[in-house]
């Protein structure tokens, strides 16, 4: 359960990686139609106004999200047939093929609405959502279930909340510089009609609120009995925070490179997840439940 749960939260994280891969390739329209990639086949043919490079990159997207929804399903059928039977788990790996088929379904009316870049931002954030549950869902497999009880003081946890509501800023100020930068998926996509310099410092100035927080958080936590989990998570957040930082900056005085994006995307999914990790291992829910045993493994052995 615990590897297939790892598996859900890295493909959830590989869709995203290639997802900007698309759109800085501009192979956004490289099928373009829905749930077909050309009407009236299912997978690439040749065609004189799509490059064929477009096709295989927009195509293999959409055929990694199918097998992300093979290993979305196999966990949640592993939650099921974990004993003694964990709800909290089940719901939690549930969410993941239902997200998976809803994020199809978005990304199919991102083409059809011909990568409106409004569509493309709910896209990508549907995504972040995803990647934010599949940690969780894996720090699950880990802990037990029981209420939570807080590993530091509730107003270091209301901390937590205002990081979490920061970095949910920080990622939608991110698709809106996306929407208004030269990376739209395809040539002819519109783009939003915003200064890109403008978004960018509203962008720069909600990470510096992010690095605020955290760094009150790290004063606050010398003070409190964090656990060794806590304390690697939070300087693992700190670090990745700060290489965020840096590689948006260098991609933003080279004119943003494709190479870049697509490395700045990376990051982001990481920051997504250790935000998440450092949300769970606030708190702690107990150890794991004992395995449910049956009556034969109950029975005594016989000489």
């Amino acid at each position: 359960m615990r590897n297939l749960a790892l598996a859900v939260l890295v493909m959830q994280a590989l869709i995203s990686v290639t997802g900007v891969t698309v759109r800085v390739t501009g192979s956004g329209l490289g099928c373009p139609t829905w749930p077909q990639c050309f009407p009236g086949s299912m997978v690439p043919i040749e065609h004189p106004e799509v490059a064929t490079l477009h096709q295989v990159i927009e195509f293999g997207n959409r055929l990694l999200t199918g097998v992300i929804g093979f290993v979305a399903l196999a966990c949640f059928l592993a939650a099921l047939r974990c004993m003694p039977r964990r709800k909290r788990l089940i719901r939690l790996a549930l969410i993941m093929p239902v997200g998976v088929a809803a994020q199809a379904v978005i990304g199919g009316f991102t083409v059809l609405l011909n990568l409106a870049w409004w569509s493309v931002s709910v896209h990508f954030m549907a995504s972040a959502v995803l990647i934010w549950l599949a940690t969780i869902l894996y720090k699950a497999t880990k802990e037990g279930d029981r209420e939570p009880v807080g590993v530091v003081p509730t107003p270091m946890r209301r901390l937590l909340v205002a990081l979490t509501a920061v970095t949910a800023a920080v990622l939608i100020a991110g698709t809106l510089v996306t929407a208004a930068g030269p990376h739209a998926g395809d040539p002819d996509t519109p783009r939003l009609d915003l200064p890109v310099q403008t978004l960018v410092q509203v962008h720069g100035l909600l990470v510096m609120a992010y690095v605020l927080i955290l760094a009150v958080f790290g004063v606050w936590l010398r003070s409190a009995r964090p656990t060794r989990a806590l304390l690697k998570t939070y300087g693992s957040a700190c670090a990745m925070v700060l290489i965020q930082g840096v590689i948006g900056s260098v991609q933003y005085y080279l004119g943003v490179p494709e190479a870049m994006v697509v490395l700045h995307m990376a990051a982001a999914t990481l920051v997504i997840i250790i935000t998440a990790l450092l949300w769970g291992e606030s708190r702690h829910r107990g150890p794991l439940p004992e395995p449910a045993t049956t009556a034969k493994d109950a029975e005594p052995a016989t000489v």
